[in-house]
């Protein structure tokens, strides 16, 4: 018998011999190539875009952009953001870092900063100088931001030489993506001038080819007439073309096609009215061609990257809502610049040579006003008088006043040195706001700063919720609107709460390293660093949270 248990120890002994032998021998399945590598990635952010607008504008899309996206890359169906506010600054970086703003720190767009006792802006740096411009609209960075990027571990990877560049009109969209260590990123800078500028935290001087594309204002050409791109009578995926719902531009009586942007600049900011034109994503396409030739990206074998962000749609979906010939026209429109400037990697690349991905930094409600005229459950929340009710429960509450220091975001900051020094206890406080604000109308639900650092949620809007929450920068209360209510006007939309209308958004991935297919199976925007960085090889960000998306890559 002990023979037989020896002999039975030997085989198993030399099976896991031969076992990690055969493994330790076999460099096929685990060779790593650095010309596997994409030679250029290229993220494409849409700034409010709602995944139905693939879907309800497919049969007007030509073959050259969103549809050769979809049809020949992967279609993520059902890819959604996992925390709340749905906003431009924490869309973008929740992309670029694989986090939320729990950990990222980009919490909205501008918030209350509760050491400093004052609002600040999300890239507003004001130890940096603006280059491209006199005045103060490039002093931005992305100090606030703090983790890294994809793009930073590509930089960090290839010791440098990988290049990282950020296009966007909004300074946002432009310089979050892009990292901390980007070579550049450029923003549009309208009113007077129409250029594209940058920052000291990049450069001292613009480079010569920026210097002259701004010196040939190409910008000028875009200064003409907005009518649709094709019959007005043929868009039957939007609502009609004169209705209640919709913005417009100061100097013309109805938000109505045609546009005349040459006579309309000067009541609508100068250069700035672009921005809410679909001409404003072209421009964007241009400067970001001319980016790839110039800069040379893509031409070597190592890595480099360029993020895009077409910041229009957003600018042109909260002056006339989701349901407009505007928007409908703006899409049409977009998918011919996509097309451009695959054409232009196809050309300047090749086609087996770069890699894209295509999401939004957040979707949008359909106009509540609109919702109403329809019968579907909608309201508008107003700030204001929420901010005089609260106060003065706190008055009459604490027979003190100045208890509150901020209400902003859907959160609510106190004043904790004041607190302390009447001897209030900071949670039973917080926990009266909660339950004298869940009785108002329109809010659906409110949680205090203690709920969200002491409690797990692991589903729902309250995971959401607690994804989006900093305990450093986060306020002391968060409250949630019902569906379909919003702190705006009657016109146009907006976005930045948990319901699907601001989290359901498009994701698609093409081009070298990608599978060919599509899946309803739900994915989350914190998938696409670490997606992106399993394609390249390269460190996950050091705050990443997400999955790669192992059925996306080939």
């Amino acid at each position: 018998m002990k023979h037989l248990i020896y002999f039975f120890l030997f085989f198993i002994a030399i099976s896991s011999c031969n076992a990690q032998n055969s493994n330790s021998t076999s460099p096929i399945n685990n060779k790593f190539d650095l010309n596997e590598r994409p030679k250029l990635v290229v993220g494409i952010v849409v700034d409010q875009m709602r995944y139905d607008y693939l879907t309800r504008f497919y049969s007007r899309y030509g073959e050259g952009g969103f549809k050769r996206l979809m049809n020949e890359g992967f279609n993520c169906k059902n890819n959604h953001f996992n925390y709340i506010p749905t906003y431009t600054g924490p869309g973008h970086t929740s992309i670029y870092t694989g986090t939320t703003p729990k950990y990222h720190g980009i919490i909205s767009n501008d918030w209350y900063d509760k050491e400093i006792k004052k609002g600040v802006y999300c890239v507003q740096d004001d130890s940096v100088q603006s280059v491209g411009t006199s005045g103060s609209a490039g002093q931005m960075s992305p100090h606030r931001m703090k983790t890294t990027t994809f793009t930073d571990e590509n930089r960090l990877f290839t010791q440098m030489q990988g290049k990282t560049i950020g296009i966007a009109i909004k300074d946002r969209g432009a310089i979050l993506p892009a990292g901390h260590t980007a070579n550049a990123a450029y923003w549009f800078q309208g009113q007077d001038e129409g250029n594209w500028i940058s920052s000291t935290f990049y450069m001292n001087e613009l480079p010569k080819w920026v210097k002259d594309f701004n010196k040939k204002h190409s910008v000028d050409s875009y200064l003409k007439v907005w009518n649709t791109l094709y019959d007005i009578s043929s868009y039957q995926e939007s609502g009609p073309d004169l209705n209640n719902f919709e913005g417009g531009f100061n100097g013309k009586e109805t938000a109505t096609f045609p546009y005349d942007l040459s006579k309309l600049k000067d009541d609508n900011g100068g250069y700035d009215i672009l921005k809410t034109t679909a001409y404003g994503n072209s421009l964007t396409a241009d400067f970001a061609i001319e980016a790839i030739e110039a800069e040379q990206l893509g031409y070597d074998s190592i890595t480099d990257i360029l993020t895009v962000s077409f910041s229009s749609t957003d600018y042109i979906g909260h002056n006339f809502g989701v349901n407009s010939k505007e928007i409908q026209d703006t899409y049409l429109r977009l998918d011919l610049d996509i097309e451009r400037l695959l054409k232009a990697l196809d050309d300047k690349i090749g086609k087996d040579n770069y890699t894209v991905f295509l999401t939004a930094d957040h979707a949008a409600i359909n106009v509540p006003s609109y919702l109403q005229s329809v019968k579907i459950p909608a309201g508008y929340f107003n700030s204001r008088e929420f901010s005089r009710k609260i106060i003065g429960f706190m008055e009459d509450t604490y027979k003190s006043s100045n208890l509150i220091e901020s209400i902003s975001n859907d959160q609510i900051f106190l004043n904790r040195k004041k607190i302390k020094e009447l001897d209030l206890d900071l949670d039973d406080v917080q926990e009266a706001i909660v339950n004298e604000i869940i009785d108002y109308q329109f809010i659906d639900k409110a949680y205090t700063a203690t709920i969200m650092s002491t409690t797990s949620f692991s589903f729902g809007i309250e995971q959401l919720i607690q994804n989006g929450y900093s305990q450093k920068r986060s306020g002391d209360v968060v409250f949630i609107l019902d569906p379909a209510v919003i702190s705006y006007g009657k016109t146009g939309s907006t976005h930045g709460s948990a319901y699907s209308y601001d989290t359901h958004v498009p994701l698609l991935f093409f081009g070298k390293g990608i599978s060919q297919g599509e899946t309803f199976q739900k994915t989350e925007i914190t998938d696409i660093a670490p997606t992106m960085a399993a394609l390249l090889n390269i460190s996950y960000p050091n705050g990443n949270a997400g999955q790669p998306l192992e059925f996306v890559l080939d």
